[in-house]
């Protein structure tokens, strides 16, 4: 906790050096004059060769997003798991192919966690966001290091660059959140001019929250003499104090650019965990984590030659994780540690006018330690190398790549060393054309072949459960065809339409099943799942008048995720193709951002179609589709040189009662306020 009040005092002296109106300026005299605001705008037609959605500007600012989780629930395609609350876990799952299929990058360099593979996406604010992209397949762009091509689909992170008007060495914007559930949530966010080349950013963020809200719980129980009950109850333990420091530096250098990135984390929190019909009025868990992550960043991009362009990128992390849980069997009390260290070259070769290469080497190296009893301390090192290629033949592309992977990894088993290795190449093929030259319509089409290497908290289970940590990877094949329509259609209006339908498999699927050594649970490659979709979205920028814009984005998904697993007992029949947990068969978004002058108002929709909490597809396991409306309402207002905004947002407007996972319940109607201010 002393911690905690140490961040609460840097933040007062940190606001009182940067509105310190000397601090940073020069003394001289200085002659201003005010011009009338004014807006260049132009949109840029999207041609990218694989399916890309993207949330940037005043529409994501606008939104009535907390993190980049919550910005991500508005693309099609995907699903988000939520466990509650400010603090509980958030993660995506795009084509129900799994989340640790999902790459997650900031700034361009991958965040790995090889403990259990998926990114909790509530740890990244959008305060520094300036885009927050969904891709497909992979990155359009070629000139990329060779863990960009490794996953089935990449959520980009793009923060802020530094930009100065003439004259102004620093940009600050403070902002202060707070509302339901005790939330108090300030910010920094400061912007300084080092020299002409070189610039810095610097993001402080603190939230404190009780995570308390109230939520109905309804059961039918006619099996028993208890009967059933409709009750109101308050989420308890859901609390979460954190801190986050992000520390940048970017720099140009002829025919190029650099950056570095340092980045801590810390947090202290309650999981409420799941509520129990069994036992009306148990609404109360007692677990407990404590987070620490720091990780240090850093990249370089030049032109070598007319033809030859190179691209270095490295990383170090370290993530501490404390876990403590009680439970009517036994007291919990564990500590994991993790270690991550990567480096990449990348290389891109202009070889003619329509034609580019580009060459990539990556190697990861990744550690985890644990006081678990019979852990089983992996460690892997990872190499990666790519070629690719791209043809750019005016109304056609064509891209193609290679992907190389060779895996060493060891563990300790039964007092010994372990050590296995694994190598495969896999490919992707991309392409994109534009019928008609006078129109704005492309059609794409990609094929990708990618799988991923067991998380080390599946090799533990599967140890646990078989007495061996071997299990082989998950592999996925995705075939996507598609359209996008663009166009400018009047000087104040611009319409953009996607659709696309695919067909992804699943193999040799990581499942936990019964059955193992002393009746444990165990790990094992024994699933197969076939998935079918069609994603739409719609997107408009229509300026009314001079001082009335009005942006709408319409998004829709229509799945069928199907559990193809062999049937291996009678019992199994009422699996076999069924709609696989969580997958909703629809599902869609929509939102409408307006401004008028110093006003905006935001309306945001989604829609969650009926699911099921398992393969069988039965009544018991069903749950009910819910949706949720928001709305953001607010005013820029101008005080001397300063520019301030302040917001209302209500959530969940119509006060659904509803859970994303089984028993873990959301909340009902509630209110932030934000007011910021930029200097």
């Amino acid at each position: 906790m002393k911690f905690f009040t140490i961040v609460r005092i840097g933040f007062v002296a940190i606001v009182l050096f940067a509105f310190n109106p000397v601090a940073g300026q020069d003394t001289d005299s200085i002659t201003t004059y005010s011009l009338e605001e004014f807006v260049v705008s132009a949109r840029r037609i999207q041609m990218d060769v694989i399916p890309v959605q993207t949330l940037s500007g005043q529409l994501l600012e606008n939104l009535s997003a907390h993190s980049v989780a919550d910005a991500l629930r508005y693309f099609s395609g995907v699903q988000l798991k939520d466990y509650g609350g400010i603090g509980g876990l958030k993660t995506v799952n795009v084509r129900s192919m799994g989340s640790q299929h999902v790459g997650v990058f900031y700034d361009g360099i991958e965040i790995d966690n090889p403990q259990n593979g998926v990114v909790d996406l509530g740890r990244y604010s959008l305060d520094n966001i300036e885009a927050v992209s969904l891709y497909n397949g992979q990155k359009s762009a070629i000139f990329q290091p060779a863990k960009d091509y490794a996953s089935a689909s990449s959520i980009y992170m793009d923060t802020r660059i530094p930009a100065f008007e003439s004259k102004k060495n620093r940009n600050l914007k403070f902002t202060f959140k707070t509302g339901s559930f005790g939330l108090i949530n300030p910010s920094i966010y400061l912007e300084q001019k080092l020299s002409n080349k070189v610039s810095s950013s610097l993001n402080l963020d603190y939230t404190n929250s009780s995570g308390k809200y109230k939520f109905r719980y309804k059961v039918d129980n006619k099996s028993d003499d208890w009967g059933g009950y409709d009750t109101t109850a308050v989420r308890q333990n859901g609390d979460i104090q954190l801190f986050r420091l992000e520390q940048a530096l970017f720099g140009k250098i002829k025919d190029g650019e650099w950056k570095t990135r340092l980045y801590f984390y810390t947090s202290e929190r309650g999981y409420p965990g799941a509520i129990v019909k069994e036992e009306p009025g148990r609404f109360k868990h007692e677990d407990r984590q404590k987070d620490r992550n720091i990780f240090l960043q850093t990249s370089v991009r030049k032109r070598i030659t007319d033809f030859y362009s190179a691209k270095l990128s490295g990383k170090y992390a370290y993530d501490y994780l404390y876990y403590e849980s009680d439970t009517l069997i036994q007291k919990l009390r564990n500590k994991y540690t993790l270690h991550d260290f990567y480096i990449s070259s990348a290389n891109l070769f202009e070889i003619l006018s329509f034609w580019t290469a580009n060459t990539s080497a990556d190697f990861q190296w990744n550690k985890m330690n644990s006081d678990i009893t019979e852990f089983i301390y992996p460690q892997r090192w990872s190499g990666w190398i790519a070629a690719a290629t791209s043809f750019d033949l005016r109304r056609l592309q064509i891209q193609a790549s290679l992907l190389g992977n060779l895996v060493h990894e060891t563990t300790r088993e039964h007092k010994q060393d372990i050590q296995r290795d694994w190598r495969k190449i896999t490919p992707t093929v991309m392409a994109s054309w534009q019928p008609f030259e006078d129109n704005e319509l492309f059609l794409r089409a990609f094929y990708k072949d990618i799988f991923r290497m067991p998380t080390f908290a599946e090799m533990h289970l599967a140890y646990m459960g078989s007495l061996s940590s071997y299990l082989k990877p998950e592999f996925t094949k995705q075939y996507n065809v598609g359209m996008v329509y663009s166009k400018n259609i009047t000087p104040s209006f611009y319409l953009q339409g996607q659709v696309d339908t695919y067909y992804n498999e699943v193999t040799d699927k990581l499942l936990a099943v019964p059955g193992g050594v002393n009746f444990r649970w165990t790990m094992m490659n024994v699933g197969f799942v076939k998935i079918k979709g069609t994603d739409i979205s719609l997107s408009t920028t229509n300026r009314l008048s001079k001082d009335l814009t009005v942006d709408t984005q319409l998004t829709y998904t229509w799945q069928k995720a199907q559990d193809y697993t062999p049937i291996s007992v009678e019992s199994d029949t009422i699996t076999y193709k069924g709609q696989i947990a969580y997958i909703p068969t629809h599902s869609g978004s929509a939102i409408i951002s307006s401004t008028y002058r110093f006003w905006s108002l935001t309306y945001s929709f989604i829609y969650t179609g009926e699911r099921f909490t398992g393969s069988a597809n039965i009544p018991r396991n069903g749950l009910q589709p819910w949706y949720t409306s928001d709305l953001g309402f607010g005013r820029s207002f101008r005080w001397n040189n300063a520019a301030m905004k302040a917001t209302l947002e209500v959530n969940n407007l119509f006060n659904q009662a509803y859970d994303v996972v089984l028993n873990y319940p959301m909340p009902g109607t509630n209110v932030k306020f934000i007011f910021n201010i930029t200097i």
